[in-house]
């Protein structure tokens, strides 16, 4: 069992960068995939970004790619989503999930475990 807890949410200006955190509990972070999900008011839960056990591997949503960044931190058990660049339309909630076992990082269903979320808003 894995708790997350995000942090780092807030306004910003168009343009402007913010770091969002989730704070993992449990031993054993380092086995689990993390991945970033927003959603948008009246809009359904997307994807923005994923990272594997080991943080090889990362995945993006076309839309943020080259703009956001996920990284890991096993030490720490805290995953982090680097945004920079924002854009009005990043407006959200941020979700943070993790799964042990996972068939595709995309899927909002592959992920078992979430966070509260962190607001995000971007003004322009």
């Amino acid at each position: 069992q894995v708790q997350l807890v995000e942090s780092g949410g807030g306004l910003v200006q168009a343009g402007g960068s913010l770091r969002l955190s989730c704070a993992a509990s449990g031993r054993t972070f380092s086995s689990y995939h993390m991945g970033w999900f927003r959603q948008a008011p009246g809009k359904e839960r997307e994807f923005v970004s994923a990272i594997n056990w080991s943080g090889d591997n990362t995945y993006y949503a076309d839309s943020v790619k080259g703009r956001f960044t996920i990284s890991r931190d096993n030490a720490k058990a805290t995953v982090y989503l680097q945004m920079n660049k924002v854009e009005p339309e990043d407006t959200a909630v941020y979700y943070c999930a993790a799964a042990l076992l996972i068939s595709d990082y995309y899927l909002p269903g592959s992920y078992r475990h979430w966070g509260q979320g962190t607001r995000v808003t971007v003004s322009s």
